[in-house]
């Protein structure tokens, strides 16, 4: 609701777009085994903790958008006025909530929604064309490839051409179509015909297309016919595809390459969580394609980097001063040289002016992984000074901004210094979770042996549910089976009510991941399609 109250009063920051971020992380969450449903039944007190998460909020806010979208804005509007006036002063539960809104709509709502609050997970709508119709089927979505037995009553919604062509559907049954006509464009070779269903990501749902309508999206995306939302839409979809090993990684890699002159910060800020994983996912799948995949992923993202480059301008938008850290960081973390070195340079500079206005705090972040990417046990000296600005900074903002680096480091001995300080009066226990944040995947061995050696005081002096962030933190930096079993074994004996939920989730997640690198590794021709995309202009 803060969400349509902000579009209202400022429609010119498009926070509908970066809502999406709400709904991409509850269909991540959501698209495991280990997931539950919004409305989920507690035994025990310790897990009311637990259910606080992407599933009870982003999930329950998705689809309650979706329900908006479906019925419209103003009889969604009107309808809940109705509500508020029945129960004003009592108390009301989930079903009077629907039940108001079927008699104000004349929709199902009912069935419509229980079948998304009281059962886990979500469907993938896999999209066919045959004549003048698409066909469409559901199928339950699940990120390790398997399939469940889920059906749900799901707004469809479709879109093409300028999008002022739109169609509402409601899949009832496992399978239904839609009928597109000539307004979708001409399907000749060439032609600019697409359709795309989900229209603006509004459904808490994915979307698998076949090739020709796969292959109509990604031109309609390199044409700029596509909505931001959209943007977002078909690449979350395909990323979530590739893992769960339905689409090719390299169907995703060229997919990527149509963003490489996006400069929107909602697009990007997407682009940049899966280029991230990508880079982490290849060192282990492909170490010998790994250095080719960051380059082609630094082609993506260089050129509006460097149309901001590290100065704010004067009149930008508040999505540019956004999108600056957000792309810096991201080259750094890449490996992108030039990026690193200018960091370094601001950084030394800043150490010794700290009023300097060549690293304002919207940059310092990149400043300082840049520093940690040269920092080692013989070199320390950037390590020294970025925990001398943690001790000496008044600014609670900055400090947490350096606590979160001081570990993002490939040098064990530093790694493992900077773990320790969480039991010094250096670190408060409410902030330890800020440093665990930025260990590396290549830390990964020495932070979870540390976990192990230290788990009985860990334990001890981090009661309850912030306990969870140490397996939350540490645990998905793998990608084997063996390690899986292995972190199963250690905590079978000491799982406890309030981290049971996470563990389960984060190893779910290190078994995808295995699986996902092994489809990569098995993926016939993806060396030549790196060196393709990297030698187009």
């Amino acid at each position: 609701m803060s969400h349509l109250a902000v579009d209202s009063f400022f429609p010119q920051w498009k926070i509908w777009t970066q809502f999406l971020d709400r709904t991409t992380t509850a269909l991540r969450l959501d698209s495991l085994e280990a997931s539950y449903p919004i409305e989920v039944e507690i035994h025990h007190a310790s897990e009311v903790d637990q259910i606080f998460d992407a599933i009870s909020y982003d999930k329950g806010a998705s689809v309650i958008r979706m329900l908006q979208s479906y019925l419209g804005a103003e009889r969604f509007q009107k309808a809940m006025a109705s509500y508020m006036k029945k129960y004003a002063y009592s108390n009301a539960k989930t079903e009077d909530l629907w039940a108001v809104l079927e008699k104000e709509t004349g929709e199902p709502v009912k069935d419509l929604m229980t079948t998304w609050t009281k059962q886990k997970g979500y469907p993938v709508i896999n999209a066919k064309i045959k004549g003048n119709d698409i066909e469409i089927e559901q199928a339950q979505f699940l990120l390790d490839g398997s399939s469940g037995s889920g059906t749900w009553i799901v707004p469809i919604t479709s879109g093409c051409g300028a999008y002022d062509t739109q169609k509402k559907l409601l899949l009832k049954l496992k399978r239904d179509k839609l009928v597109i006509g000539s307004q979708c464009g001409d399907r000749k070779k060439g032609g600019n015909f697409f359709t795309k269903l989900n229209v603006n990501g509004t459904g808490f749902y994915r979307v698998k297309y076949d090739d020709e309508l796969a292959a109509a999206l990604q031109n309609a995306l390199e044409t700029k016919k596509l909505s931001l939302m959209d943007k977002i839409g078909i690449v979350e979809d395909l990323y979530a595809l590739s893992i769960a090993r339905q689409q090719t990684f390299a169907s995703l890699l060229h997919l990527l390459y149509g963003y490489r002159g996006e400069a929107d910060y909602s697009v990007l800020s997407h682009i940049n969580t899966v280029t991230t994983s990508i880079a982490k996912i290849s060192a282990d799948a492909t170490p010998a394609l790994a250095g080719d995949i960051k380059q082609l992923l630094i082609k993506i993202l260089l050129s509006p980097a460097e149309k901001l480059g590290w100065d704010p301008k004067k009149g930008e938008s508040h999505l540019d001063v956004m999108l600056r850290p957000l792309l810096l960081t991201a080259l750094v973390q890449l490996g992108h040289g030039k990026t690193i070195n200018e960091g370094v340079r601001r950084f030394n500079i800043f150490t010794r002016d700290r009023s300097t206005s060549l690293l304002p705090p919207d940059t310092r972040k990149a400043a300082y992984l840049a520093v940690m990417q040269n920092v080692s046990s013989s070199n320390r000296s950037g390590y020294d000074a970025l925990r001398k600005i943690y001790k000496e900074s008044a600014e609670g903002e900055e400090r947490l901004q350096v606590l979160g680096i001081l570990s993002s480091c490939r040098d064990k001995g530093i790694v493992l210094e900077s773990l320790n300080l969480i039991f010094s009066n250096e670190v408060r226990n409410q902030d330890a979770y800020i440093l665990l944040r930025g260990i590396q995947p290549e830390a990964r061995e020495i932070s979870w042996n540390w976990l192990k050696e230290n788990w009985e005081l860990i334990s001890k002096t981090f009661p309850g549910i912030s306990v969870a962030n140490f397996v939350k933190n540490i645990v998905p930096l793998f990608t084997s089976n063996e390690k899986a079993a292995e972190i199963s074994n250690f905590f079978a004996t000491c799982t406890k009510p309030e981290f049971e939920r996470t563990l389960k989730q984060n190893l779910e997640n290190v078994r995808i991941s295995a699986r996902w690198a092994e489809g990569i590794r098995s993926e016939p021709g993806l060396a030549q399609t790196v060196r393709e995309l990297l030698d187009k202009p």
